[in-house]
């Protein structure tokens, strides 16, 4: 451990603080995120800030401070994950808890998702205490456990027990947007506004059994096929909700002509799939914000290799635009796959309703300034964060990891993937970013 005083002029090294971060092992499962958040509470509580620990079981805990501002604006919520999913199965160049620096990027697991991004929400932290610049209001900085298996010793925890302590929160910063993403010639920082909500079911499809030895037509094994096929075959239906079309509309404006024109067909629903069909891999990732999307994700069935089973049950990852209800994909289920199958619901998430747009203008102003060559949008996230849990109390999340990424460097590719890395430079961009954030987010409040 270094002499305290390095420790506290480390966020002048959000780098080092990343690498730090990623040496602990955090995947979850099981987690084990206490050590991570031990060094972390250390870090505070030498740069002078009272911290509380809470945690439902004491080798999952959750760390809360709070910075004191000039109470001109209602207090800011940063938030960030200290789990990390498994690199287990994956061929890496570097391995994935080292932390190294290689090739001008840190490599690890959690690079991009996210200790990353609560690197640089620290280093501003411990920068606001150390400088003790004019705060709008309060900050509150939230490290959580068990964000990647749902919550329950995180965030979903201390919304459940403890929501008192964001009292008065109307915003938050936290994780997966901010980044750059290259689209038609242009560089595009897409601020994650919304994010699409849980709901995750399971079918049981059942048939005659018997012996492995004697052909069964019409079974359990062929249904599921049958039903596999189908999901895999068709899309659900299209949806333009107002945030992608927020989105799209503010990216057509800058975008090439012939490109542009391509663009605003998207918005026709009639024209929507075949559109996407046209476009290159870079579009893709618009699929997903323009349905409602179910994946086949677990199976279970069959109990001996000359055991003919009568019953399989699969789970289904889906995953509603917001303003659909669960009850919509069960219906859009039941079309494409000819009613004849049973979907339940094993968990559902909320609506938060239309994003509050409110603090967009000020964090794109600080991307704009920071890179001028780049156009800050509004994102809706295919997949969901411990936003969806902090939205229950009336909470708006920006996804505000804010990265000035070399065309490599595609996020989408590098998450959950062998080699997640992050460029040294786009690391301490976002500490920056964040830290003038901290400065400024009483601007369009």
């Amino acid at each position: 451990m270094p002499p305290i005083s390095e420790q506290i002029l480390i966020y002048q090294r959000p780098v080092e603080l990343l690498q730090r971060l990623i040496r602990f092992n955090t995947t979850n499962p099981p987690g084990d995120e206490a050590a991570c958040i031990t060094y972390i509470n250390n870090l505070l509580t030498e740069a002078g800030l009272e911290t509380a620990i809470l945690a439902r079981d004491p080798g999952r805990p959750n760390l809360i401070t709070r910075l004191t501002g000039q109470g001109k604006a209602p207090p800011l919520l940063l938030y960030g994950h200290v789990d990390v999913v498994t690199a287990e199965n994956q061929t890496w160049r570097y391995p994935p808890f080292e932390g190294k620096i290689a090739e001008s990027c840190v490599w690890g697991r959690g690079a991009l998702d996210m200790k990353g991004g609560l690197a640089m929400m620290l280093a501003a932290c411990l920068r606001a205490k150390a400088e003790n610049p004019a705060l709008p209001g309060d900050i509150v900085l939230a490290v959580l456990s068990d964000e990647e298996s749902g919550g329950d010793y995180g965030a979903k925890y201390l919304v459940n027990n403890h929501a008192g302590l964001f009292k008065g929160i109307r915003y938050a910063i936290g994780e997966l947007g901010g980044y750059t993403l290259r689209l038609g010639g242009k560089k595009f920082y897409m601020i994650m506004v919304a994010e699409k909500k849980l709901c995750w079911m399971k079918v049981t499809v059942r048939g005659p059994g018997g012996h492995g030895s004697i052909p069964r037509r019409g079974g359990a094994m062929a249904k599921l096929a049958q039903l596999l096929q189908q999901i895999e075959q068709r899309r659900l239906p299209v949806h333009i909700t107002p945030v992608v079309r927020l989105m799209l509309d503010t990216m057509v404006p800058v975008l090439p002509d012939s490109t542009s024109s391509v663009i605003r067909r998207l918005l026709n629903p009639a024209l929507t799939d075949k559109t996407l069909d046209q476009l290159d891999e870079s579009w893709q990732f618009l699929d997903p914000l323009l349905h409602n999307t179910v994946n086949a994700t677990i199976v279970h069935g069959g109990h001996k290799i000359n055991v003919i089973p009568s019953e399989i049950t699969l789970q289904l990852d889906g995953r509603l635009l917001p303003g659909c209800t669960p009850e919509d994909m069960i219906s859009e289920l039941r079309e494409i796959t000819g009613g004849q199958f049973a979907f339940e619901f094993i968990q559902r998430g909320a609506d938060p309703g239309e994003p509050d747009m409110a603090l967009f203008d000020t964090l794109a102003e600080i991307l704009r300034e920071a890179d001028p060559d780049g156009y800050p949008v509004p994102l809706l996230l295919s997949g969901c964060t411990d936003g969806h849990f902090f939205s229950r109390l009336g909470i708006q999340t920006y996804g505000f990891m804010p990265m000035n990424l070399p065309p490599e460097i595609e996020v989408s590719k590098l998450i959950h993937a062998a080699d997640e890395r992050v460029p040294v430079e786009a690391v301490t961009f976002g500490a920056e970013a964040i830290f003038q954030a901290l400065q400024r987010f009483a601007i369009n409040n």
